[in-house]
């Protein structure tokens, strides 16, 4: 080939739109491969990512109930579970910035119905970033408040009986309340009367899925895991929340900061920050924001990418009954972004 055609041919080639496109997403091809395997477990549920405000990826595969096998949809909603958590931490962050409650005081101050000696040691925010200790309200402490960390639900419910007892208002009617307000118009606390469109769950193992019948959610444990949205309505949260529109910059800054240390296997081995019901992880040299749902045959991932404006939603309504195979779809998703080049390095 001549110098001249051989040149027009690597200008055609290297700058068709098709090839442009190619050396920009790298990622589609690979997220579509990856949940298409069968093996060790089938993708079942809804992924967003998004960069701005732009929707970057999108996806929706499998069904909303594997007795009826309907088409699962990109506007389905899912329990989130303990993503629920950070609803729970922002409701009460809007309780301190109100002055009705003060995160360094005893918990007894705003549940005088506790009669455990504990409860005049343990402070709001030891039960904020899971230091407090309890472990059940009818045993002693597991370890001295603010010395160690024991994820839980038993924090969450309590904080949500704090919530209700300043605000004079059910966890229900305040959360619903907040949805309304950031126009988050396909999220809502669970309600069995009124499950819209929510999605089934399914336990999943070799044989394939079954359905879970009843969820375990209820308005005691409302605070810890009753959250019912969309991959699209918490990707605004995501975006609402860190851009400050929620919070104030003090109230949002001690959620986001680290105050204790915890690993977790989604996140790598080590330990690394936990704040306010959010992780605050550094992988691949990429800081980022996250947390996990898991429970009632429901899974899910939300990761926030501040230097890349990037939300990471990925749902799935099953939940693998081999602990090995939890998030194995969402680490690996999530994993494929952080290597793309969506990322601002």
């Amino acid at each position: 080939m001549k110098p001249a055609a051989q040149f027009f041919f690597y200008f055609l080639v290297f700058f068709s739109p098709s090839y442009i496109y190619a050396q920009k997403d790298d990622y589609t091809k690979k997220i579509d491969s990856l949940i298409e395997i069968k093996s060790p477990k089938k993708f079942n549920g809804v992924i967003l990512v998004t960069q701005n405000g732009k929707i970057k990826y999108s996806r929706a595969h499998g069904v909303t109930n594997i007795k009826k096998g309907t088409p699962l949809k990109l506007d389905d909603q899912f329990e989130i579970m303990s993503n629920t958590k950070q609803v729970t931490a922002v409701l009460l962050l809007k309780e301190v910035e109100k002055g009705k409650v003060d995160l360094q005081s005893p918990i007894k101050k705003y549940l005088p119905s506790l009669t455990q000696p504990w409860a005049d040691s343990v402070t709001v925010h030891q039960l904020l970033n899971h230091t407090h200790g309890i472990v059940d309200l009818d045993k002693p402490l597991a370890f001295k408040p603010g010395s160690d960390f024991k994820y839980g639900n038993l924090s969450n419910i309590l904080l949500g009986k704090i919530i209700e007892n300043t605000s004079h208002k059910t966890y229900s009617e305040l959360a619903n309340a907040l949805f309304r307000e950031l126009q988050m118009k396909d999220t809502f606390c669970y309600n069995k009367a009124n499950i819209k469109r929510l999605v089934s769950g399914h336990i999943s193992n070799d044989k394939g899925l079954t359905v879970v019948e009843n969820s375990f959610i209820n308005d005691e444990n409302m605070p810890a895991d009753g959250v019912i949205t969309t991959t699209k309505d918490l990707a605004v949260w995501n975006s609402l929340l860190h851009k400050g529109k929620i919070l104030s910059p003090k109230t949002y800054a001690l959620m986001t900061t680290p105050s204790v240390m915890s690993e977790h296997d989604v996140f790598g081995k080590g330990k690394m920050g936990y704040g306010y019901a959010i992780r605050i992880v550094k992988d691949h040299e990429i800081n980022y924001f996250g947390h996990t749902g898991l429970g009632d045959g429901f899974a899910s991932l939300n990761v926030y990418i501040p230097s890349s404006d990037i939300s990471i939603v990925i749902m799935e309504n099953q939940m693998s009954e081999s602990s090995d195979l939890y998030y194995y779809f969402e680490k690996s998703i999530r994993d494929i972004i952080l290597q793309s080049n969506l990322i601002k390095k």
